[in-house]
C-alpha cells in the first residue's frame, strides 16, 4: 500500500480510509485499555496519533517503539475520541524501520535548550522547533525565486571561488591546493601562488556583486542565490562564517527604482510565508510568546511575531536620507537623555538601536535609509553630486546613492545602492580606497564599453529567516551553522 504524508492525511483523509503511514516516534504513552503513538515525518509541525488497544501488538514490537524509533504504520483512519485532533489511525500492523535507544537518544520529550541543540545539529530537524524554521526556511527560498522569476529576472550563478574582494573587507577564507606545510616560495620569501592550481591567490566569495553587475549589464534583470564567506572572528548572534545572499543587479534602475524594488520584494517573500506557513508561524509565535515572559519587562517585544511580520506587509515604507536620520536622532530623547549606547553623529555609521528607534518608536514603519556619507560606504556606490545639507542648512560631507532598509527588532535588513557608472569618477574612488584597477580590470570594461545606470541590493538570507521566525540567534536558522571553532557536522 502506498503511504501518505501525515500532513495530506490531517488536511483531508477521510475517516475508514486504508492507509499507511511513515515517520518518527515523537512520543508513546500507554494506559490500561489502549497505546498511544504520536508520529511525524516531517511534512507538518501536527502530529499523527496512531492507536492500538493494550494486548494488540507483541511486546517485542512494542518495546522498540520509542521517541525516536522509526516506523511504517498501516491501519484504519477513524475519528479521534480525544481533544486535539480530529483523525487517529486505528493500528493494524506495525514495521520498524529503525529503533531508537531510549538511553541514548538525546532527544527526550521534554524541552531542550537551543545551547544543547546546536551540540546535536544532525539531529535537532526532528524537534519541533528546528523542523518548523527549516519548512519556513524552504518557503521563504521558493517565494525568492518565485518573486524573481515573476518579475522578469534571470537566475545568474556567480563564483564561489573568486580573485577579487567585493566589500573591501579582507577577511576572506582561502582557497588553495598548495602543500601548508611546505609551500613554494618566490625570492623574497613569500608564498608562490603562481604554482598554485588557479596560478593565482584566490578565496571564498564574499558576494557576488561584481560578476552580478556583468550580467545585469547584458540581461537587464538578474539575481544571484547562493553561498559567501565571511573569515570575520565573530561570536555574536547576528553573524555566520557561511550563509547564503540574495542580490538583485537591475541595468537602467536608479536609486528610486531600486527601493520600489526592495519593498516590494521583502514585502511579497514575507507574505507568501504568512500564506502558506500558517501552522510553523503560530507555534513559533507561541514559542516566542512564552520565551518573551521570561524577559524583563523593558526587553520584551511590543509586537507578537505574526504582528511584526504584518508591520512589514501592511505598511509603506518610510524614506528619509541619512543627514535626515541623524537629525531625528540628535533631537530624540534617548540622545538627549544619554540613553543610546553609542553616539550618534554625521559620518558615523547608525548602529542597530539608531535603526531600530526610526523604525520603532519614531515612525512606527519601515524606514529606508538613503545618500549615506561616501567615506563609510563601498567604493562602487554612485557619488551624488551635491554634499548632504541639513534643515538647519548646515553643510556636510560628500554623499553616495545607497540605501539601507530597516525592521523591527533588527534594524538593517537590505543594503544596496545605485552602482557608479561613470569610469573616471570610479577609478577615483578606488585610488581613495587603495584597490587596484588591474585586478578588476573586467568589472571597469563594464563602464568602458557601454555603460548604463544600474542599481542593486544585498539580502543575507539568514538574516530574513531569523526575522520571520523570531529566533534570536542566526545560528538556529540555517541546518549546519559555520562559525569560528564550529564547523563539527
Amino acid at each position: 500500500m502506498a503511504y501518505k504524508s501525515i500532513k495530506s492525511v490531517l488536511s483531508g483523509a477521510e475517516a475508514g480510509s486504508e492507509l499507511t503511514v511513515k515517520g518518527w516516534v515523537r512520543t508513546k504513552r500507554e494506559s490500561k485499555n489502549a497505546i498511544f503513538v504520536a508520529l511525524n515525518d516531517g511534512s507538518t509541525i501536527n502530529n499523527l496519533q496512531a492507536v492500538a488497544e493494550a494486548g494488540q501488538l507483541p511486546d517485542d514490537t512494542l518495546r522498540l517503539i520509542t521517541t525516536g524509533a522509526c516506523l511504517a504504520v498501516t491501519g484504519t483512519l477513524v475519528e479521534s475520541q480525544g481533544s486535539g485532533q480530529a483523525v487517529e489511525l486505528k493500528i493494524g500492523e506495525v514495521h520498524i524501520y529503525g529503533p531508537a535507544d531510549p538511553e541514548k537518544y538525546p532527544l527526550q520529550p521534554k524541552r531542550h535548550s537551543l545551547e544543547f541543540l546546536r551540540e546535536i545539529a544532525h539531529l535537532r530537524p526532528r524537534t519541533n522547533t528546528f523542523s518548523a524554521i527549516l519548512r519556513v526556511r524552504h518557503a521563504l527560498a521558493f517565494a525568492v525565486h518565485k518573486y524573481y522569476n515573476d518579475n522578469g529576472f534571470f537566475y545568474l550563478n556567480t563564483p564561489i571561488i573568486t580573485a577579487s574582494d567585493a566589500e573591501g573587507a579582507g577577511e576572506m577564507f582561502r582557497v588553495s591546493t598548495l602543500d601548508p606545510l611546505n609551500p613554494p616560495k618566490t625570492e623574497d620569501g613569500k608564498i608562490d601562488y603562481s604554482q598554485d592550481f588557479f596560478g593565482r591567490e584566490t578565496n571564498l566569495t564574499v558576494s557576488g556583486q561584481l560578476e552580478g553587475e556583468l550580467g545585469a549589464l547584458a540581461l537587464g534583470k538578474i539575481y544571484t542565490f547562493g553561498p559567501t564567506f565571511r573569515a570575520e572572528n565573530s561570536n555574536t548572534t547576528r553573524h555566520l562564517a557561511e550563509f547564503w545572499m540574495i542580490e538583485p543587479e537591475m541595468a537602467f534602475y536608479e536609486l528610486e527604482d531600486n527601493m520600489a524594488l526592495a519593498e516590494d520584494f521583502v514585502k511579497s517573500v514575507i507574505r507568501y510565508a504568512l500564506d502558506h506557513c500558517a501552522d510553523d508561524l503560530a507555534f513559533l509565535e507561541n514559542r516566542l510568546i512564552e520565551e518573551e515572559k521570561t524577559k524583563k519587562k523593558e526587553e520584551q517585544s511590543e509586537l507578537t511575531l505574526l504582528e511584526k511580520l504584518r508591520f512589514v506587509v501592511d505598511n509603506d515604507f518610510e524614506r528619509l536620507t541619512y543627514t535626515e536620520a541623524v537629525e531625528i536622532l540628535r533631537n530624540s530623547k534617548p540622545a538627549k537623555k544619554g540613553q543610546f549606547q553609542y553616539e550618534v553623529g554625521w559620518g558615523i555609521d547608525l548602529q542597530s538601536e539608531h535603526e531600530r528607534y526610526l523604525v520603532e518608536k519614531h515612525f512606527k514603519k519601515p524606514v529606508i535609509l538613503t545618500n549615506y556619507p561616501r567615506a563609510i560606504k563601498s567604493f562602487y556606490m554612485k557619488q551624488d553630486n551635491e554634499p548632504a545639507t541639513n534643515s538647519r542648512g548646515e553643510v556636510f560631507g560628500p554623499t553616495v546613492r545607497a540605501m539601507d532598509v530597516l525592521f523591527p527588532g533588527i534594524g538593517e535588513i537590505i543594503g544596496g545602492s545605485q552602482r557608479e557608472d561613470d569610469l573616471d569618477k570610479l577609478t577615483t574612488r578606488m585610488a581613495e580606497v587603495g584597490i587596484d584597477p588591474e585586478a578588476i580590470w573586467w568589472y571597469l570594461d563594464t563602464r568602458r564599453f557601454g555603460t548604463a545606470p544600474h542599481a542593486g541590493f544585498g539580502l543575507g538570507f539568514e538574516r530574513l529567516v531569523l526575522f520571520v521566525t523570531g529566533m534570536g540567534n542566526i545560528r538556529d536558522v540555517i541546518p549546519f551553522p559555520r562559525a569560528p571553532k564550529q564547523a563539527e557536522f
